[in-house]
């Protein structure tokens, strides 16, 4: 990339730019078999054809890129970015995977010190966060699958690399959805299998915590999913199918109001166990759960959630009920106050759930009729002063008070935000296509 300099562009490779962001694949590919296109070519703000197609959100023209040998890695970019804080910023999570894929370092920061997921989370894309904090190559677990040293077999049958890394890499770290992934799959399904995989995932725990570059979060999450593991396996020594009983328990709610006690123990003893002490990510997450009663917010999970994913908070965001999947759009036809991602986890919940059922759907009426009085309220004082052109003393000095151009408080912050999009030079840029929709209620 060196020898490559910034603007000094050939006629295909201006129009290579162009085809990436009006044209087609088959387009691309054409000028790419050009011997007057480079691949990583550099326009006059040190941006390649791979950022280009990143940030603006167009897949198969990164896979296309990549296939031809584009450099995931390029820092040329006059503020350091590269095309994983491109993705990132512009929130398409297939284009952000494809990148780890290829081999996208993630602790590469821009001109102002953030990395990709600093970037992504500044600019409200969690999702993108999330994908990048919980990535982990494939490659990584296959080590294991392999004879080391003088042993004779490997640590973890190659059979069960496969879905022991879908698991390892899922954003969803509710114990019901890990149980039922391990549930569903009968390689996993079984005590022997299990035994095997928490072994390797305690190893891998203890090689994020000693290496050079040391990396609590991935520690944390591979720990937290053992420990799940360990209750499967108690589960699994007493008999067939008794995994749906650990979920019944993780699911079973107290009387008064429904909420999943043992579930909330289960995260709290995980996170205690974390065996490594001194490690900041776990005295940050005591401190933010010891002085919280069992039943109150927040939960274990919810701060679990946040220090691993990175997912600020479940603000205008429904989850189900029983797996915690994001997304979740299916009510309780007689409550209205939970939700659920299908008829499987509104069958598995109803057992725990039909016990408050009633008592929720007073809740949700008495709310309702309050929004609604509320409402009427609102609506009378609006008609009452209609007419009135009165403006006390003091009403006109709070209004001298306060100057015009400083009236929204969220004015700095958009600002930032903006300048991250300003600084890649595509502040001109298309919306990104959104990503899967959730069906409506």
């Amino acid at each position: 990339m060196g020898h490559i300099k910034k603007g000094e562009l050939t006629e295909e490779e201006k129009e290579l730019l162009e085809v990436i962001g009006k044209g087609t694949v088959q387009e691309a590919g054409t000028l790419l078999s050009s011997k007057n296109v480079r691949v990583n070519c550099l326009d006059e703000n040190g941006m390649t054809p791979l950022m280009h197609a990143a940030y603006k959100g167009k897949l198969e023209m990164c896979q296309l890129l990549l296939r031809h040998g584009a450099d995931v890695n390029c820092h040329q970019h006059e503020h350091g970015y590269t095309a994983l804080m491109f993705a990132a910023l512009s929130g398409n999570k297939d284009i952000t995977w494809v990148m780890l894929e290829a081999g996208a370092e993630t602790d590469v920061v821009n001109s102002v010190g953030r990395t990709a997921a600093q970037m992504a989370a500044f600019v409200g894309q969690h999702d993108c966060v999330a994908i990048i904090n919980n990535f982990f190559p494939r490659e990584r677990l296959d080590y294991y699958t392999k004879p080391q040293g003088l042993d004779k077999e490997p640590k973890l049958p190659p059979k069960l690399a496969g879905p022991l890394h879908k698991i390892i890499t899922t954003t969803n770290l509710h114990p019901v959805k890990i149980v039922m992934l391990v549930n569903e799959n009968p390689l996993l399904a079984e005590a022997v299998a299990l035994s095997k995989c928490y072994k390797v995932m305690d190893l891998i725990c203890e090689k994020c915590m000693k290496q050079r570059d040391m990396n609590e979060v991935l520690a944390m999450k591979m720990h937290y999913i053992s420990c799940i593991f360990q209750k499967c396996i108690n589960f699994l020594k007493d008999g067939e199918n008794k995994l749906d009983t650990l979920i019944k328990s993780l699911l079973k709610g107290r009387p008064s109001d429904g909420f999943p006690v043992y579930q909330e123990k289960v995260i709290r003893e995980s996170i205690r166990k974390f065996p490594y002490c001194e490690a900041s990510l776990l005295q940050q997450l005591v401190r933010s759960i010891a002085p919280v009663e069992i039943g109150s917010d927040p939960t274990a999970f919810s701060v679990l959630t946040q220090a691993i994913t990175g997912q600020v908070g479940f603000v205008d965001v429904d989850f189900c009920t029983t797996c915690g999947e994001k997304g979740a759009s299916k009510r309780c036809s007689v409550c209205k106050m939970v939700i659920y991602c299908d008829q499987t986890c509104q069958k598995t919940h109803w057992f725990t759930h039909k016990k408050i059922c009633k008592d929720l759907k007073a809740l949700y009426e008495k709310q309702q009729l309050e929004a609604t009085r509320e409402e009427s309220h609102e609506e009378n004082n609006g008609k009452l002063d209609v007419n009135s052109n009165c403006v006390s003393e003091d009403q006109a000095e709070a209004e001298t008070a306060i100057p015009q151009e400083n009236s929204n408080p969220g004015d700095s912050a958009e600002g930032e935000k903006e300048t991250l999009r300003s600084e890649a030079g595509q502040t001109d840029r298309p919306d990104p296509p959104a990503g899967p929709q959730s069906s409506e209620e």
